[in-house]
């Protein structure tokens, strides 16, 4: 669909520039259109078997009739220093101090960080509904994302994108 790829520029953009704490940027952005779908698409199906997760299929055939992803994350986030405990740990310095973990994510990520990638995912989101683009922020696609190494962000999710004479996200 021509204008698609402007749409998600726009979308990048609007997640770049989103406020984040203390003005340091550790949010990632990345546009997947055309073979990249499919692609995507087929590891999403495989994903949910083998991992025996419910409803990857169902976003993956999402991810087939799309006509393009955007893929929202952080990578390498420091902490924010407020010793707030939101992250589960008593204070930064022994968040510091963990092993990250590895799953479909890896962790922990101070919850500043994570906060700041929502609010650059919503600021995606409203650029796409303002430009009457359906759209659906879905972490499956995150999580497939990372294990087919398409990104090797800490977190990540993934907002579909359709132009379509019907929102194929919400009617499944």
């Amino acid at each position: 669909m021509e204008g698609i790829e402007i749409v998600a520029q726009l979308m990048a953009i609007a997640a770049k520039t989103a406020p984040k704490t203390k003005g340091e940027d550790f949010v990632r952005t990345k546009i997947l259109i055309g073979d990249e779908l499919g692609s995507l698409a087929d590891a999403m199906l495989a994903f949910g078997e083998k991992a025996g997760k419910k409803n990857f299929d169902r976003d993956g055939w999402n991810v087939l009739k799309s006509d393009a992803v955007v893929l929202i994350g952080v990578k390498d986030a420091l902490t924010v220093g407020l010793d707030c405990g939101a992250c589960g740990f008593p204070d930064c310095s022994t968040f510091k101090q963990q092993i990250p973990t590895e799953g479909e994510f890896r962790g922990p990520t101070c919850a500043f960080r994570l906060l700041d990638m929502g609010i650059a995912m919503g600021s995606a989101v409203k650029i796409a509904s303002n430009l009457n683009v359906d759209n659906r922020i879905m972490y499956r696609i995150g999580a497939v994302a990372r294990d087919m190494k398409l990104v090797d962000w800490d977190f990540v999710m993934g907002i579909p994108l359709s132009t379509s004479a019907k929102n194929i996200f919400f009617d499944r």
